[in-house]
């Protein structure tokens, strides 16, 4: 315990010490580097306490929008309002005129717009970072005072500002490229928002090659391809993204593919089906009534993020053509809910039993998710 007096006022800190010193997050190489950002940061606190306080009412985050990223300023952001207020004024009377100014071509590219950049939302990934030279808050636009650790940095756009400024950050984050080095192991949310699709490129590119060459092959997702080459694909993916082979000519057995795409969800750091959904989906499964049944998974779909909805419907879509060609694959519903429970679910922390005793319910929540594609998306 160290007591320090300043400012006509005792302040008392716990020290640690694990090779280097350190007080809460902050990590210094020695006792006088952690002296010297004590100082500063008891002064700073002191004699500008209450501009501190203050110091988020009126955020330039709101005006101008962050500058780390390429992106809009926020003003920008009011543009398509504008737009459709303009419309609804000509819609009356005027609405041969507008229409013939909305060329098919115009149109064409506003639905693939649409299409192909839903507006996911995503927190920021804040990380304590240390500021090389003097640095200002993104949110606020104030000083970031400290001889380390001095603020926050979004690990996935690389937006900085103050610990308490991230508190008041909207949900807001648009990952950045550079920040996202990997594929796999990525989450989903992240990958998509990165890569300015509607799902991860793994999920539709491992499909649309499996549904040009795969359906009808035997134990389809059942049968294990080469781990090493399913290794391959991931470092392919990873390396190369959508422009990734994965094509006939690479690996001519299907079943690799099937094994890189369910490795990709295993290794979501959130599982698709989320582990807050869990245990509402798990509760779908051991209602016996059909539409009492049908009711609680279309319940817990809604508590899915976006993203994961999505992904999981264009999945299960595809598991739904599979079953199509059971007499050849001799994969149906069941089966692939044995395959994929595991594979898209994980129990939140919890005991060995538990866990186990949950796995004949993910296996049913797959095989309902299957069987009652079209009605529940």
């Amino acid at each position: 315990m160290s007591e320090t007096g300043f400012g006509n006022q005792t302040r008392n800190f716990r020290l640690y010490y694990d090779g280097k010193h350190f007080v809460g997050e902050k990590r210094f190489e020695s006792i006088h580097d952690l002296v010297t950002d004590g100082l500063i940061t008891l002064y700073i606190e002191t004699k500008a306490a209450e501009y501190i306080a203050k110091m988020t009412i009126n955020p330039i985050y709101e005006h101008v929008g962050y500058t780390t990223l390429n992106r809009e300023p926020a003003h920008k952001k009011h543009l398509p309002a504008l737009k459709d207020t303009q419309a609804e004024k000509e819609s009356a009377g005027e609405d041969g005129m507008v229409q013939k100014r909305l060329t098919s071509l115009v149109r064409r590219a506003t639905l693939k717009e649409n299409e192909q950049t839903p507006k996911y939302e995503k927190v920021h990934n804040f990380k304590v970072h240390t500021f090389r030279g003097p640095h200002w808050c993104e949110y606020c636009a104030n000083f970031m005072w400290g001889l380390i650790a001095q603020g926050v940095k979004c690990a996935d756009c690389g937006l900085n500002v103050h610990k308490q400024c991230s508190k008041m950050v909207p949900n807001d984050c648009k990952p950045d490229l550079k920040h996202v080095k990997k594929v796999y192991s990525c989450d989903l949310t992240t990958l998509v928002k990165a890569h300015n699709t509607k799902r991860p490129m793994v999920v539709d590119m491992c499909i649309r090659e499996i549904e040009s060459r795969g359906l009808k092959s035997e134990g389809l997702y059942r049968v294990s391809g080469f781990s090493d080459l399913i290794e391959d694909v991931k470092m392919a993916f990873d390396r190369d993204g959508e422009k990734a082979d994965i094509s006939v000519k690479m690996y001519e057995d299907i079943n690799i593919i099937t094994g890189a795409l369910k490795l990709y969800f295993r290794d979501l750091p959130i599982p698709l089906i989320t582990y807050d959904a869990y245990s509402k989906f798990i509760g779908s499964a051991k209602i016996t009534d059909a539409d009492e049944q049908l009711e609680e998974l279309h319940e817990a779909l809604k508590i899915l993020p976006p993203a994961h909805c999505e992904t999981l419907r264009y999945l299960m879509a595809h598991l739904k053509r599979v079953t199509l060609h059971e007499k050849d694959n001799l994969m149906n519903a069941e089966n692939l809910g044995i395959v994929f429970g595991p594979t898209l679910m994980r129990a939140p922390e919890q005991d060995a039993m538990a866990a186990l005793n949950d796995i004949r319910y993910q296996r049913l929540v797959v095989e309902m998710l299957i069987k009652n594609e079209d009605i529940l998306f």
